[in-house]
């Protein structure tokens, strides 16, 4: 089947090139999931899912367009072929359009991305069940918002008129589940979740579920502390969010706009000297692991901060070209856009100190469980989001705080962040508890 995808393929884009086309490529994404939730008891939602769809991006000089279909019939190729370059003769130029030239042939190595065996419905309802059930059994929890087990599989078959040939393949498992603590007004609510390529690796549903029903109660009764400037605390789950924020703001495609808050900032001190950031998309059983990306170029792991200094924009081919770069191997795409600039497996290094040696010397001080807003302006910087979690007091967690807003610039946070040592690699983008210092929390 996987070499019959690739001479599928392979004949689109010889279509295309036959009706006119000076270059072409086609990517196809399938894929087959199972997800149920569970609730109270009952089964709310079971689902099986498989489907295919089918891009094909044709360049007629500098002139590019896609056209994207959910059938893969060959007896439609050439109307497909045809009807991408009708759009493309039409379209304005590109003059950084065209197909990638640093593409090169996949490389034989085991990166560990496919468990082999799919779950039956009956394993992912009891896994929900699991975690639903540890959830509820927590003192205090007075509600289910329900428990979710999901399994999922894809493969990406990219070929391309320059000669490159290549498919991924790749599974998921996940479980979750959300809780609700305290009556009427007074309620609050938490969640907890896992998820990994092989399902040994996956956490255990009973854990997750009594993570948060405990996360849940932890939060009752919160209060709103006065405004002031504090020494801010981002829990694991949430410090993930601030080297997004450093891969939103690298990306090759607002760097070529100008329109990145770090446009001026390559080579320059970002961070405190000792902090590494890197994307690694070649870790055997990462959730975005992959040999190639988007446009068929070889991966590679890239230290995007060194020391604390900006070393890597996060590059496709056509954001390189505008920079008068070459790309980073950093394209990803879908099957109705063109490739765009993304990073994979991303990770701050951990800091040498425990979480609780981070809090040690903090007086008074937040510690953030819960983001909540997007109000984060990437041409400046400006960050302004709602938080919720639990006051520090003398280096111990205190009591819950919640409605409050924690304020700054990403580029001073980023030279005021400290990161603890007990980074875990559980999402795509990952980091420690990382404290920062001198940030404005707006309470009362």
């Amino acid at each position: 089947m996987n070499m019959d995808m690739l001479n599928l393929l392979s004949d689109l884009v010889a279509r295309a090139r036959a009706a006119g086309a000076d270059a072409a490529d086609a990517v196809l994404v399938s894929g087959n999931s199972v997800s149920v939730s569970r609730r109270l008891g009952r089964i709310e939602h079971l689902e099986r899912a498989e489907g295919r769809d089918l891009g094909l991006r044709v360049f007629v000089g500098r002139s590019a367009a896609i056209v994207s279909s959910t059938a893969v019939d060959p007896a439609n190729f050439t109307r497909l072929a045809e009807q991408a370059i009708a759009m493309a003769k039409v379209v304005p130029e590109d003059p950084y359009a065209g197909l990638c030239e640093q593409a090169a042939p996949p490389e034989d190595i085991a990166l560990d991305l496919v468990d082999p065996q799919e779950p039956e419905e009956s394993a992912l309802i009891a896994r929900a069940a699991a975690a639903e059930e540890a959830a509820v059994a927590v003192p205090g929890v007075t509600n289910s918002e329900g428990g979710d087990a999901s399994w999922g599989r894809t493969e990406v078959v990219l070929v391309t008129s320059a000669g490159f040939a290549g498919r991924t393949i790749r599974t998921g498992h996940s479980i979750s589940a959300s809780a609700v603590a305290g009556t009427g007004t007074a309620m609050q609510r938490d969640y907890d979740y896992s998820s990994a390529v092989h399902l040994g690796d996956l956490e255990d549903a009973t854990a997750i579920g009594r993570s948060a029903g405990e996360r849940a109660v932890r939060r009752l009764n919160p209060f709103r502390p006065t405004t002031g400037q504090l020494p801010v605390v981002f829990d694991p789950r949430v410090s993930a969010g601030l080297v997004g924020h450093l891969a939103g703001g690298i990306n090759g495609a607002s760097i070529a706009r100008g329109t990145s808050f770090l446009k001026d900032s390559m080579g320059k001190q970002l961070f405190r000297a000792g902090i590494t950031i890197t994307d690694d998309p070649r870790r055997v059983r990462g959730l975005r692991s992959k040999i190639f990306d988007g446009e068929g170029v070889p991966t590679r792991a890239r230290n995007l901060v060194e020391d604390g200094v900006l070393t890597s924009w996060v590059l496709d081919s056509r954001s390189a070209r505008q920079l008068g770069l070459t790309t980073t191997g950093h394209a990803a795409r879908g099957t109705g856009g063109p490739p765009s600039p993304g990073t994979t497996n991303l990770y701050m290094h951990p800091g040498p100190l425990s979480p609780a040696e981070l809090m040690a010397d903090i007086k008074l001080g937040i510690y953030v469980t819960e983001l909540i807003g997007m109000g984060i302006n990437m041409v400046t910087g400006d960050y302004s989001r709602g938080a919720a979690g639990f006051m520090i007091r003398d280096g111990q967690l205190a009591e819950p705080v919640a409605e409050i807003t924690i304020a700054g610039r990403l580029q001073d946070m980023f030279l005021n962040l400290t990161p603890a040592n007990d980074l875990r690699f559980r999402r795509g983008t990952d980091a420690p508890t990382i404290r920062v210092d001198g940030l404005t929390m707006a309470g009362a």
